[in-house]
């Protein structure tokens, strides 16, 4: 389905520059974006992904990973074919750097989807939904309308305007901080650091919940100064913000060996010094998944897999302190 990008700049003979992400693509006449689904056609810059479904599924809210907001819950789960990134280890490069076959879901049916299989909402996801922003923003208000969550995990690479656009409708994301390395960006993602810093500083600052995803690539990002680094600049924001750090695999064009299960633990240990909520993932622990409460240290949520138990909450209140968890549900 081809439609009409948002967010781009005309100027002379027909050349366009997309203003959605800090890409900021100059394209001319038939010349296609980083992101592989916008493109300019006479002047004008069109997206043909709207509502081009790579796959849709029911996945438990966890498998995001989103683990204090709504806990236990399944999700109606889709993406697109494209990212606006091109990572060298890419764990979905199968859809995000090549395309597979699509099918087509107008907004108002993948809403009538998730309130059939009454999931609390739908997770855009798999790939990057950024690039979707057209299909997200018709979307998400048929979603609020009918009383369910839009939910997104994303690499953040968005640029200031339809982030705050996106906002009005967001509730609840995952951004992907890769590392705190302008180089590791630039090598290894094809991106820039500095605006997924901005934006995450704006998105802690709206009503959206907000939690970070790590990936620790052994020789990468995983030395005891890029760790504290993260870990820093996480908690100058808000020590609320859950951390998932994930463990890597050998995927795409890179086959650097699997992350340690020493390198994750030590992960975590740093992380728990100033974060309050601290997660592993990809990666069998027997206390990687769980949430304990931030004052007493009861067990509030119990995992095992994706078997999940709430077991030490009222609302968002810890029942054995009252402390307030600032946990969704």
């Amino acid at each position: 389905m081809i439609k009409p990008a948002k967010y781009f700049e005309k100027l002379e003979n027909d050349i366009v520059i997309c203003h959605l992400c800090p890409a900021e693509c100059r394209l001319t006449p038939g010349k296609v974006g980083i992101c592989k689904s916008r493109f300019n056609k006479q002047g004008q810059l069109y997206t043909d992904n709207y509502g081009e479904l790579v796959t849709v599924a029911i996945d438990p809210i966890e498998k995001k990973p989103l683990y204090n907001f709504y806990p236990g819950r399944e999700i109606l789960s889709t993406g697109p074919n494209g990212c606006n990134f091109a990572c060298i280890y890419c764990q979905n490069w199968e859809i995000s750097q090549k395309t597979v076959k699509t099918i087509y879901m107008s907004p108002e049916q993948l809403v009538a989807t998730a309130v059939q299989h009454q999931s609390i909402g739908v997770a855009f996801t798999y790939t990057e939904p950024m690039i979707w922003f057209e299909y997200i923003m018709d979307v998400a208000p048929l979603l609020k309308k009918n009383g369910l969550k839009t939910v997104l995990v994303s690499n953040g690479y968005i640029n200031p305007q339809p982030l705050d656009e996106l906002l009005q409708y967001l509730d609840a994301i995952n951004v992907d901080l890769k590392a705190m390395s302008s180089d590791f960006y630039k090598k290894i993602c094809k991106g820039k650091l500095e605006p997924v810093l901005n934006n995450i500083r704006t998105i802690a600052q709206s009503n959206t919940h907000l939690e970070l995803t790590n990936l620790i690539i052994p020789t990468k990002n995983d030395s005891d100064e890029d760790l504290t680094a993260l870990v820093d600049f996480i908690a100058s924001i808000s020590p609320f913000i859950p951390l998932h750090f994930s463990a890597y695999y050998p995927s795409y064009k890179l086959d650097i060996p699997a992350t340690p299960k020493e390198t994750m633990l030590k992960a975590k240990n740093i992380a728990q010094k100033r974060l309050k909520y601290v997660y592993l993932g990809n990666i069998f622990t027997t206390d990687g998944s769980n949430t304990y409460c931030p004052q007493c240290g009861r067990l509030l949520i119990k995992r095992t897999g994706y078997h999940v138990s709430v077991e030490g909450l009222t609302g968002s209140y810890c029942k054995y302190c009252h402390y307030d968890t600032q946990i969704i549900q």
